[in-house]
């Protein structure tokens, strides 16, 4: 395999650009789709797994450039594991990723169960027009009764 000179970041998400940036090689050129004017398409896909190769191929078409993508979420299980994939999504409903986690854990204490959540993520990267690789992490820990921390994006503190 050739050496790697850049890669497409896909994502808009600043944080999450930032973050996948700063996991990569310093000598690896990191290129968002904002700079390219590429439009992130719909999240179609029924898993984590699903939209991040939907976003790798879509960026690669795309770009014709090595892309990288990723789709993660929070998972609560006394909520049925949502908002799971649709996490960005009810962010988006409650006004902002601070409402979302506010309506989070009011759903939970009113519940009065379980505070057990996992974080999925699963990243894709598309090489060229027939290799993709595709891994899914998971982190499991419990919803907290209040946000903490000041460095952390989306659904991070809590």
């Amino acid at each position: 395999m050739k050496k790697i000179i850049k890669i497409l970041v896909g994502t808009h998400n600043k944080g999450k650009f930032k973050e996948i940036c700063s996991l990569l090689p310093k000598e690896i050129k990191k290129i968002s789709p904002v700079t390219l004017k590429i439009k992130s398409p719909k999240e179609t896909g029924k898993t984590f797994m699903q939209n991040s190769i939907l976003k790798a191929n879509f960026f690669y078409r795309k770009s014709k450039m090595i892309a990288i993508s990723d789709d993660s979420g929070l998972e609560v299980r006394c909520l049925k594991n949502k908002p799971g994939i649709y996490s960005a999504r009810w962010a988006k409903k409650y006004g902002n990723f601070s409402r979302a986690m506010k309506k989070i854990i009011f759903l939970v204490d009113k519940k009065n169960s379980n505070r057990a959540a996992t974080f999925v993520c699963s990243l894709s990267i598309r090489f060229n027009n027939k290799k993709i690789i595709t891994v899914v992490g998971k982190i499991n820990g419990k919803i907290s009764k209040s946000p903490k921390g000041k460095n952390g994006f989306g659904y991070d503190p809590i």
